[in-house]
């Protein structure tokens, strides 16, 4: 079978059908659990926002047909996202069809200003290296355009497949750490760290 191939395209208001989707109690069974509608709402426009504030950006994976060509992958993130090769292998997927969400905002951690990346992948997609590839894609387009040096991943330790994809992205396990999200509720969490200003 071919490899699939994956890109990611900046979020737009269009997107919030994706968060939809991605807020069940499957996919969120690691950080506390899905949202109401009203946090959703306000999570949408955090990302929305992420761009013109700064913050970081958030995206959406895009699993492109196997028959696309490298120049099919461009777009407006730039040459680290045309090139891009997934691990993944399966049947043929729509044009343009979205399967998960990756990107990075920023926080303070232990007194320093940094980013922070998370990911999802919905069910039927998992398993095929998507995760890996689009974190990889976000994390070079991080390289280039993130304000701070430091980009975080708190992936529980129960988690083992987020745990999988930073150790596969590049990312360095610092050890493990209480780890406050959704606020108000602390899990212990492995704290994997890459350094922006570093070699890829």
């Amino acid at each position: 079978m071919r490899t699939a191939r994956v890109r990611i395209e900046p979020w737009t208001d269009a997107d919030l059908a994706l968060l939809r989707r991605v807020n069940t109690p499957e996919m969120k069974k690691h950080v506390g659990g899905p949202e109401t509608e009203e946090q959703l709402l306000v999570r949408h426009g955090r990302y929305l926002d992420f761009v013109p504030s700064g913050l970081g950006c958030m995206y959406r994976i895009v699993l492109l047909p196997d028959d696309a060509t490298t120049e099919d992958t461009g777009d407006a993130i730039g040459d680290a996202i045309g090139d891009a090769t997934g691990e993944a292998t399966g049947g043929r997927a729509a044009e343009g069809e979205a399967v998960g969400t990756v990107g990075y905002g920023t926080r303070t951690w232990e007194g320093e200003t940094v980013h922070e990346m998370g990911w999802n992948v919905l069910p039927g997609h998992q398993g095929r290296g998507i995760a890996v590839t689009a974190t990889r894609l976000a994390v070079a387009a991080a390289r280039r355009e993130a304000a701070h040096r430091y980009l975080h991943a708190f992936p529980s330790v129960d988690n083992p497949a987020s745990n999988a994809v930073c150790a596969k992205a590049g990312f360095t396990l610092l050890g493990a750490t209480d780890f406050e999200f959704p606020p108000g509720r602390f899990m212990r969490s492995h704290n994997w760290r890459v350094d922006l200003r570093g070699s890829a």
